[in-house]
């Protein structure tokens, strides 16, 4: 390979400084969902489909490969490259719904999930739907034709995509939609319009060719290039167009593209069946198909043995003593609850025909339905993150047709007895014949790769000899591109090639995916998962954490700091003592600093991995004995820190910025910037005291108000300036209109969850201060009689937190820590009279509220206070995370910047979330006060004659 001209990339884009070749930036990206690793040369973050086109001419003129990649979930090495690695999903996120939601254009950038959420009020959702849609993008979906659980080989990306914007690499773009598409293509690329039109002749022309395509992709089938397109298109920019889609990024750049979307069907009912063994289940597959069945997921033994394991699974498997059982998942969907009264009433009559080990009916309750679903969906992360430290995990996906399903299974189950691959699981989409397993091995040893490649050629002799497909859904990719030609013979072999040298004619894009005739290719650069942290040793590199990780579009994500680590931990293994120097030169800003520990990556990851413990322990270990010192003796006199902070920012908030500034500036760059906060103009000045009088009357539960509050003022300032009341004094006034009497701890201003001392791993200090706030409150709970109640979501967390990793209170009645959001949801809202709302409220749900599961409660409040309740699609964490918005102010811009974008166009009435700092956040990013949601629902429901005394 040519040595990389740095220059000349920088001059193809237009922000020079996206080009990126550090140890980290390289090492951080090079990492995707498959088990292939190959280290990039430079990454780039293109800003535009024309930044694409200059790096597509440069790329060319050098002779470097290049590889785009966007979401990072394939699993078969399409998104890795030792060349330029270009990432398209940072600045490709925008969405455009047409036709009241029948169509829509996209970006290759935007996840699934988040365009399924902008389609939902128009009743339409995107045709594929894979497992991974809350990270995968419509790029990789493109790329991949991705299919799924429900659309088989209808709704799939082929089957629904109207047009698309394609960057092809001679830098040409071409927009298959516009009316003069294919007199352009004729025009700018004259070779490759006429190669497709003698393709799709010379493919006509062949009858065995005709029938081997007609057979083959009657199937789900995304092995080599779509042949299918040369029979069922005529024109070739519409041949140009759909070659695309399942090209694996080896054929152009996919700008945006137009879909055709699909109803969402609204209510659904779901059944999990269990049978003796495979062939039983499969046998049932045809009468469960008969009945209308929209999803029928198949789970062999190992599967059900997995699921067991998993927290929620249904009692039908946790219950069940596993032998050589399978089960079905299967799924009835309608627009209308009575057509899928209908549906559900013939799955249910054709049950008791079937072979069923155990009573089986079918549910539309929501959360019976998840848990079943969690278990289907969780089997992959879950078997291998249970793998042997050091191993990797392969997933693989094959079909076959439907009445050799069975068969197959039990001839797979065979071939990993032979070769003595053990916890290999088998499931996936019995529907449509298409079954995922699994392998964990080293892959490192020449024993290893020997078993890896002869297990390998007997599972393709018997695929193949079923009259399958290599690949189902995932890609043909790196993995099974030396065996393009087996499936499909030399002559439509010669026809891939041939497309290959039409559209890529010097051979740059993704090289060695979907076409290779080395026939060891899959055994090269098989990636491997050196132990560095138990927190995160489980991580499969899966990606679902980045799309909800505040830092994704700043620094790193979760998966890149624990690919970091390994890389760090290959490179000492290695004795590569310089690569270890860079990787460690950079991690503490890109990883440590910047992370917001918000443990929002944990609520996405299939194997519940919190980075964020891992970024502790981190601080933890780097914690300097005069750190640890100041913030433990911070909590034995936490009163007086607290106090001191709040008087500060009062004075601060008196005087100019122009005073301010400079020497703030010049204390971060003395003393850095994870140590001094920086000062904005939008911090409010210090709050109040917490203290209350203890009640006349016995108190109905414990208030644990937040010594944020005590730090920063409160919002809702009038018109001379006078700031609101505040959370406190919001909710007891609530309280009290509801009859519920109140008592505040002995010694309030002196206790805190212990959330500071957690998040910068000050370990002396978290004790400290547990040890104090939990003996204050057992006291005044009597003894955990009473619930305590936290108004600051993080702060709920964090008590929550205390209680459960406090071992002194094992034997003891447990701690109560309820938020006060869910608390006036339950107790409050239906004491209140009829009231007049605000029109119109922009919600920002909160990381605790989140993982705590409070967000129902949360929406039932905003509901009290407004006619009309928005939590933004772009909603997130905001990165605030305590102090990190003032360390680190960076952070909460880039997290919070398509949120603010969103929140200014909704134009709402009022804000609000759920914790001050968030608040404050999001005040930050949008310019508009975010205030707590009991205190608007407070002012809501004031009666007229009441006057506001701040105690």
């Amino acid at each position: 390979m040519a040595p990389l001209d740095l220059a000349a990339l920088r001059s193809a884009v237009t922000d020079p400084a996206q080009v990126k070749t550090r140890a980290i930036d390289l090492h951080a990206n090079a990492h995707d969902a498959s088990h292939f690793l190959l280290i990039p040369q430079a990454v780039v973050t293109a800003g535009s489909a024309a930044d694409v086109g200059g790096l597509l001419r440069a790329s060319a003129a050098q002779g470097v490969p290049l590889t785009f990649r966007s979401g990072g979930t394939s699993l078969s090495g399409q998104a890795v490259t030792d060349g330029v690695l270009v990432d398209v999903r940072r600045n490709f996120r925008d969405v455009e719904v047409l036709d009241g939601g029948a169509r829509v254009r996209v970006q290759p950038g935007v996840t699934v999930r988040a365009l399924n959420a902008r389609l939902a009020p128009y009743g339409r959702k995107f045709g594929p739907d894979p497992a991974s849609e809350a990270a995968c993008t419509i790029g990789g979906v493109v790329a991949n034709n991705s299919s799924g659980m429900n659309c088989g080989t209808v709704d799939n990306a082929y089957r629904t995509l109207e047009s698309l914007t394609v960057v092809l690499p001679s830098g040409t773009v071409i927009d298959t939609g516009a009316p003069d598409a294919d007199t352009k293509l004729r025009a700018l690329e004259p070779e490759l319009y006429q190669g497709l039109a003698e393709l799709a002749a010379r493919v006509r022309g062949n009858s065995e060719s005709v029938r081997r395509i007609r057979q083959q992709f009657a199937m789900k089938n995304t092995m080599g290039y779509g042949l299918n397109t040369l029979l069922d298109f005529s024109s070739p920019v519409d041949i140009m167009a759909h070659l695309i889609v399942g090209s694996e990024g080896t054929l152009g750049f996919v700008a945006e593209a137009v879909f055709r979307t699909v109803p969402r069907l609204q209510h659904a009912a779901t059944g999990l069946l269990v049978f003796p063994d495979l062939q039983a289940a499969n046998a049932a597959l045809p009468a469960l198909v008969e009945t209308g069945a929209a999803t029928v997921e198949l789970m062999d033994a190992l599967s059900l043995k997995v699921g067991q394991t998993l927290k929620g699974t249904p009692a039908v498997v946790r219950d069940l003593v596993v032998r050589d059982h399978a089960a079905l998942l299967v799924e009835y969907s309608a627009e209308g609850q009575d057509r899928l009264a209908e549906l559900q009433q013939g799955g249910e009559s054709i049950l008791k025909e079937l072979s069923l080990t155990a009573e089986a009916h079918f549910t539309g309750d929501a959360k019976a339905r998840a848990g079943l679903w969690h278990l289907r969906k969780g089997l992959y992360a879950s078997v291998a993150g249970a793998r042997p430290q050091g191993t990797t995990a392969l997933l693989e996906d094959i079909v076959v047709p439907v009445p050799v399903l069975g068969r197959t299974c039990q001839d797979l189950i065979g071939l990993f007895d032979k070769y003595s691959y053990s916890n290999s699981v088998i499931f996936g989409h019995a529907k449509d014949g298409n079954v995922h397993f699994m392998l964990t091995d080293g892959f490192t040893t020449a024993e290893e790769l020997d078993r890896y490649s002869s297990f390998t050629e007997d599972m393709v002799d018997l695929v193949l000899g079923e009259g399958g497909s290599l690949k189902a859904e995932h890609g043909t990719g790196r993995v099974m591109a030396p065996y393009v030609r087996r499936q499909y013979g030399d002559e439509l072999y010669g026809v891939m090639r041939r497309i290959k040298e039409l559209f890529d004619p010097r051979g740059i894009l993704n090289p060695g995916v979907i076409l290779d005739d080395d026939p060891e290719a899959h055994l090269r650069h098989i990636k491997t998962a050196p132990p560095v942290a138990d927190e995160v040793d489980r991580c499969v590199s899966c990606g679902y954490c980045e799309p909800v990780c505040p830092s994704k579009d700043l620094t790193l994500t979760p998966r890149q700091r624990i690919v970091t680590l390994r890389a760090i931990e290959a490179a000492r293994l290695a004795g590569d003592t310089a690569l270890v120097e860079q990787l460690e030169k950079d991690y503490d800003y890109e990883s440590v600093q910047t992370c917001a520990v918000d443990g929002m990556c944990q609520t996405a990851c299939p194997v519940e991995i919190n980075t964020g413990l891992l970024v502790k322990r981190i601080r933890r270990s780097d914690a300097g004995s005069v750190a640890s010192g100041a913030w433990n003796a911070a909590a034995k006199h936490w009163e007086k820190v607290t106090r001191g902070a709040s008087l500060a920012l009062t004075v601060v908030n008196k005087l100019p910025a122009a005073a301010l500034v400079p020497p703030n500036k010049a204390a971060r760059a003395v003393l850095g910037t994870d140590t001094v906060p920086l000062y904005s103009a939008e911090l409010p000045g210090g709050g109040s005291v917490r203290k209350r009088p203890t009640p006349d009357r016995a108190p109905d539960a414990v208030y644990f108000p937040a010594c944020v509050g005590t730090m920063f003022g409160p919002a809702g300032a009038d018109q001379s300036g006078t700031p609101g009341p505040g959370v406190q004094y919001s909710f007891e006034q609530l309280c009290e209109r509801a009859g519920i009497t109140l008592l505040v701890p002995q010694g309030i201003d002196g206790l805190c969850c212990g959330t500071p001392w957690s998040s910068k791993g000050m370990v002396a200090g978290q004790a400290t201060m547990q040890e104090k706030t939990l003996a204050a409150l057992r006291e005044a709970t009597r003894d955990g009689e009473l619930a305590i109640i936290c108004d600051a979501s993080s702060c709920t967390e964090g008590l929550r937190q205390a209680v459960e990793s406090d071992v002194s209170l094992v034997g003891q009645r447990p701690l109560r820590i309820v938020d006060a959001v869910d608390f006036a949801a339950e107790h409050i809202l239906p004491r209140l009279p009829d009231h007049k709302k605000l029109d119109s409220l922009a919600l920002h749900p909160t990381c605790s509220s989140t993982r705590m599961g409070i967000n129902a409660s949360l929406d039932a409040v905003a509901g009290a206070v407004a006619e009309k309740v928005d939590v933004p699609v772009n909603w997130g964490c905001c990165a605030f995370a305590g102090d990190r918005g003032m360390l680190h102010p960076e952070l909460t811009e880039s997290a919070t910047r398509k949120q603010g974008e969103e929140v200014a166009e909704l134009g709402a009435s009022a804000h609000a979330s759920c914790n001050r700092t968030c608040e404050l956040g999001m005040t930050r990013a949008t310019g508009a006060e975010y205030r707590h949601v009991l205190e608007l629902l407070e002012e809501v429901t004031r009666p007229r004659e009441d006057v506001v005394t701040i105690p």
